[in-house]
């Protein structure tokens, strides 16, 4: 009864708190209704530090620029939220769905925050909005005997690797090579890293999940049915409700595996390099990853200027074997012994993330991302080899730009073994690679416009090289130049326009999804999948 009581008093407290608070004046009434509304609909009391609003700025602003990513989504002309609320608690999530709907507030879900156009944390398409940040559940239990891991939405890759390593030496899990990923959003994209070709996708080895409908229920895998399970594995966060955790399919990782990084200019023989790199990468033996980073050799537009193209690489076993398959596979790269390290697999998620050797694993606890930046991305899928001459095409257009940055991911293995249709991911067999084309810049809006129009036309050269009918694109690389819902919901003929590009085929299974568990698309942004059931907003 004492505990009761005293849950009653902290609540009347809080609500006091809220009502007299100067955010809870007549111009504000939004606030202190959805947060009447939380308090009541939650069985666990809501703390006043869980729920920022813009009246007060400073804490406000630092939640939501917390994990933001992208800063072209901070500029004071971006539309913010009207509230941001960091749930506790799974009920917390439950009672923030029921009251959204009861307001008629349209709802922002955010993990991680890389979300590359921000639908996460903005909304361009509708006001008042909502944004669940999802940062305080991050709890991870790890299971080695049962080889299984349950994560929490808002934990990070590298938390997630790190709890993994802390009880085992050989068992790792197949998803990001960016450490500073939420897994919630990250794994509904696919999940994509360096053991994908022996392993596949994060999507591939998960086993179950935990969620919050759009009727404020939650479910897990046998609740939902396997065709839901199968839409939240690949076909895009924000569409079907609100991931709580994951349950990862942990995999067997050698104690010791081997990484490199060698880099070769233009100069230096980089084009043809490159041609072959196409050609051998996706053949070569499943345990290797080997991806290329094409940097400016500086930011300075002179005529000394080239291009840096660096084969990074993850190879599941020892350096002697990895130089053995290296000398029948891809001898052109001339890799050699002082080239490799040796390292535990933990070792190598710090290496490919980019961190000095030095650095000790506890770094991955901090969740920070390495880089923050104002910046532009979008991506294409390769399945025919991009011949010399278009390379040198590509180098002039790249070389236009202070900061080009490509990443090319080598595809074949496991990926070329799993049917496009296992999961909404469907770029899997007959691809060779995938690409990703980033503009970014530090000035703010001075020159964005140029930086901009740089990238759509490096992005309209490729055309001819790349994917078509449809030309794929990457749903974790998010690009709302491909297309975006209006004010409610687009046409299926509309809407397919981006979905046939993320999903191909798969996206039609996708709205009949949709339709059947959210046919009133209350959980909807820019790029969403649409509801066939839903009927166009005024």
């Amino acid at each position: 009864m004492a505990f009761h009581g005293s849950l009653l008093l902290s609540q009347i407290l809080l609500l006091f708190l809220v009502w007299s608070s100067p955010w809870t004046s007549a111009t504000h009434p939004i606030q202190q209704i959805f947060f009447r509304c939380l308090s009541t609909k939650s069985r666990n009391s809501v703390p006043l530090s869980s729920y920022y609003t813009p009246g007060n700025v400073s804490s406000f602003t630092s939640v939501l620029n917390s994990t933001a990513n992208n800063f072209r989504y901070l500029l004071p002309t971006v539309p913010k939220p009207v509230v941001i609320f960091t749930p506790l608690s799974e009920v917390h999530v439950q009672a923030a769905v029921h009251c959204s709907r009861r307001l008629g507030l349209a709802l922002r879900v955010r993990s991680g925050g890389h979300d590359y156009e921000a639908v996460s944390y903005v909304s361009q398409i509708e006001s008042p909005f909502v944004v669940i940040d999802l940062a305080r559940l991050r709890a991870i239990n790890v299971d080695i005997p049962r080889r299984t891991a349950w994560a929490q939405a808002g934990a990070t890759t590298g938390e997630v690797y790190y709890r993994i390593a802390e009880k085992s030496r050989v068992h790792g899990f197949p998803m990001g090579l960016c450490t500073s990923l939420g897994v919630g959003g990250h794994i509904t994209g696919g999940a994509y890293g360096s053991m994908m070709r022996k392993f596949g996708l994060g999507a591939d080895n998960v086993v179950d999940v935990r969620m919050v409908d759009a009727r404020g229920r939650i479910l897990d895998r046998k609740a939902m049915g396997e065709d839901l399970f199968w839409a939240l594995r690949g076909g895009g966060g924000g569409s079907f409700g609100i991931i709580l955790a994951w349950k990862l399919k942990l995999v067997n990782v050698p104690e010791t595996v081997t990484v490199f990084t060698v880099t070769k200019t233009l100069e230096q023989g980089a084009t043809n390099l490159l041609y072959k790199w196409q050609k051998v990468a996706p053949k070569l033996d499943d345990r290797l990853f080997i991806r290329v980073i094409i940097q400016a050799s500086s930011a300075n537009l002179t005529a000394t200027r080239t291009v840096m193209t660096s084969y990074n690489a993850l190879f599941l076993g020892d350096a002697d074997t990895l130089l053995g398959i290296m000398g029948k596979g891809f001898p052109e790269l001339g890799l050699t012994r002082s080239d490799c390290v040796e390292t535990s697999w933990i070792g190598s998620v710090l290496y490919i993330a980019g961190y000095p050797n030095t650095t000790a694993p506890e770094v991955l606890l901090q969740g920070k991302p390495l880089f923050r930046n104002y910046f532009k991305a979008k991506s294409d899928f390769v399945s025919t080899p991009i011949p010399e001459k278009g390379l040198l095409g590509l180098w002039k257009i790249y070389l236009e730009e202070e900061v080009p940055f490509m990443i090319w991911n080598p595809y074949g293995g496991a990926m070329a073994r799993v049917p496009e249709w296992a999961t909404p991911f469907p770029h899997r067999c007959g691809t060779l690679f995938k690409i990703q084309y980033v503009a970014s810049w530090d000035d703010g809006t001075a020159n964005m416009a140029r930086h901009m129009s740089w990238i759509t036309k490096l992005y309209d050269y490729m055309g001819p090289y790349v994917s078509k009918n449809p030309r794929e694109a990457y749903v974790n690389y998010r690009d709302l130049d491909l297309g975006m819902n209006k004010k409610g919901v687009n046409s299926l003929w509309e809407t397919s326009s981006w979905g046939l590009r993320y999903y191909k085929s798969n996206f039609y299974r996708l709205v009949q999804v949709k339709t059947k568990v959210d046919p009133h698309n209350f959980f909807r942004h820019e790029q969403s999948i649409p509801s066939l059931h839903v009927k166009r907003r005024s």
